[in-house]
């Protein structure tokens, strides 16, 4: 490509996304006094925003600037995933009334901030009082990136028998034996919902990061902080964990042993965005902090 050609057309928004992301991320470096001054008065539609800690698979190569969030994960009494979606409540901040969803997760403060990025913050899905339906399904579009995912519908509820090899699993991508993962979404049901884009892995380093014990291939999972080995224990269940997969840089989508030239730039064995390379490594769980951007009032 000439160099003096434009690499996003303006027919294509590309250009226009950029922008607006570049905005927003010089806006997200505001420091924690004035994004607090910015996000205090909410309606009870809106929500708060502002300086947030949160539990996340960690960033280690390329532009992306913190981790993504992982999404707690239950299996029901059907054999089915659930994503767990923290516990709404109502409170008066400054005399207005809001709604906010937080909960304890193995003593960390798991809050519904932990999504409000990217524009995850608009869906009806991350509003605290959603209707959501919680469990993790397939996804239905686009075409599955794993080959056992074709011969799931989409929107089909995830299940723990679908993961019973998964100790043994691999696709010529990086090292097998690491984990069986799945291309999901959650709380993306109803009429009009916009997806909101999920990795689940089940993996048996998920115990040993719980029990500090050596991995697989040598991580020395001992060098966990315990507050993050307590939430992670809380967090997780019969060796399945989540995360939202939406890159913190531009808001692509990654993948988790997708594409076979991630071994290029370190990521054959960890969850790798081509948009612009950056890594992160879901056997690197670690607490982190953004300024999350409130929800709009409607």
């Amino acid at each position: 490509m000439p160099l003096d050609e434009d690499k996003y057309p303006g027919e294509t928004g590309r250009r226009r996304f950029v922008k607006g992301v570049v905005g927003s991320a010089a806006l997200a470096s505001v420091g924690t006094g004035g994004a607090a001054a910015v996000n205090t008065v909410t309606s009870a539609a809106g929500g708060g925003g502002g300086p947030t800690q949160y539990m996340a698979i960690e960033n280690t190569d390329g532009p992306a600037p913190r981790g993504m969030p992982i999404v707690p994960v239950e299996v029901n009494d059907s054999g089915e995933l659930n994503g767990i979606f923290p516990e709404a409540s109502t409170e008066t901040v400054q005399g207005v009334q809001r709604t906010i969803a937080e909960m304890d997760m193995g003593g960390t403060t798991y809050s519904s901030q932990w999504f409000q990025y990217c524009g995850l913050e608009s869906y009806q899905g991350v509003r605290p009082d959603a209707d959501a339906d919680n469990l993790l399904r397939a996804s239905a579009s686009p075409p599955p990136a794993y080959e056992w995912q074709q011969d799931v519908e989409g929107n089909t509820p995830l299940t723990v028998d679908m993961f019973d090899d998964y100790e043994e699993w691999g696709n010529s991508i990086g090292e097998a034996g690491l984990g069986k993962p799945a291309s999901a979404t959650w709380r993306s049901q109803g009429e009009n919902a916009k997806t909101i884009p999920v990795q689940v892995l089940r993996t048996p380093e998920v115990s040993k990061m719980v029990n500090g014990e050596q991995g697989v291939f040598g991580n020395d999972y001992s060098t966990i902080p315990q507050n993050v080995r307590n939430f992670l224990d809380a967090a997780t269940d019969q060796d399945f964990m989540a995360w939202i997969n939406k890159c913190t840089h531009f808001c692509c989508v990654p993948g988790y042993k997708q594409l076979a030239g991630s071994a290029n730039f370190g990521g054959a064995n960890a969850v790798y965005c081509q948009c612009h390379q950056s890594v992160y490594d879901p056997f690197s769980p670690t607490q982190v902090q953004f300024v999350a951007r409130p929800r709009p009032d409607n």
